[in-house]
């Protein structure tokens, strides 16, 4: 297995580059910069000798044909794209990164269709809007999602829907909600993660929102997006993402069960974030599993041994 990535710099893409290397195997980043400050966290410099730069903008399906051609790929596992910042600020910019570079990956699949087995691709929990009652919302649902990022997600797995049905280009979507550890540091849903480094330092952290949310171990996300690359499959499916679905006050509470030092340093506001977060992931499991599931005591735990260790690097 050759996997290329897009977005392979971010979070979730760093993670999944450990894992290919602690698996023994070597990994390709397509992006428009080398970046390595996430990854500089997690790998040491053998390591990250195994790790290899393509440069390219995702939406040019010219360049990402001619690099998948170029490192040989068997798998395309695409992360990159704006976040809801970002796409609010800029739509236009939004769709040509998340629409135009997510059908530039299926048209570069298509183009060489012998070569490459697998497309994987980084959908959202914003699909969904609200929670409307109290039942777990499930994958299958109507998606009404707020705001450009997750209109654009949408858009995205209803593409891959076609690219399946009129030329049987087999992929499979994962919709993360608030993934957490060593790397996350941009978005809203990364306040979490800042908390847990605010406390390594000794800080205190007010996280700007309240109620409940899916907490989702990055490791986790990262071994998941694996599974759904190399695992027989054949189809079109986008499936939701589960970790530990709490109130912000019982993440709190686990941080300072962890981590006694920690206080009385973690505040929260209480404005509900306007994404269902108690999502239903029997289908993913189903097709996938047993999937990873590491406790929020425990990621939590190794996020603050993890942050600890590169304070006293």
């Amino acid at each position: 297995m050759r996997v290329l990535m897009t977005g392979g710099y971010g979070c979730i893409g760093s993670w999944v580059a450990k894992q290919l290397i602690d698996d023994g195997q070597d990994v390709w980043i397509f992006d428009l910069k080398q970046d390595t400050h996430r990854i500089d966290l997690l790998l040491d410099e053998d390591q990250k000798a195994r790790v290899h730069f393509v440069e390219g903008d995702v939406s040019d399906v010219k360049r990402l044909r001619e690099a998948t051609e170029q490192v040989g790929a068997t798998h395309l596992l695409h992360l990159a794209g704006l976040q809801v910042p970002t796409c609010r600020a800029d739509p236009m910019l939004g769709a040509r990164v998340n629409v135009l570079g997510t059908l530039a990956v299926f048209e570069t699949a298509l183009a060489l269709k012998e070569q490459v087995r697998r497309v994987v691709y980084a959908s959202s929990a914003a699909v969904h809007g609200p929670s409307e009652g109290t039942n777990r919302v499930g994958d299958q649902v109507r998606l009404s999602p707020l705001t450009h990022y997750g209109a654009f997600k949408v858009c995205n797995e209803q593409n891959a829907r076609v690219y399946w049905l009129d030329h049987g280009i087999s992929s499979v979507g994962l919709r993360p909600w608030t993934v957490y550890g060593v790397g996350r540091d941009f978005g809203v849903t990364s306040e979490p993660t800042r908390a847990i480094q605010a406390v390594a330092a000794g800080e205190p952290y007010h996280i700007s929102y309240g109620g409940s949310q899916d907490l989702q171990y990055v490791g986790d996300v990262a071994a998941t997006f694996l599974k759904t690359l190399t695992a027989p499959f054949d189809g079109a499916e986008a499936f939701n993402v589960r970790g530990s679905v709490v109130p912000i006050e019982r993440f709190v509470a686990a941080l300072e069960d962890a981590i006694p030092a920690a206080r009385g340093l973690v505040t929260h506001g209480d404005k509900q974030l306007p994404i269902a977060f108690d999502l239903d992931d029997s289908r993913l499991d189903s097709q996938f599993g047993p999937l990873p599931r590491t406790t929020l005591e425990a990621g939590i735990a190794e996020t603050y041994r993890r942050f600890k260790a590169i304070g006293e690097r």
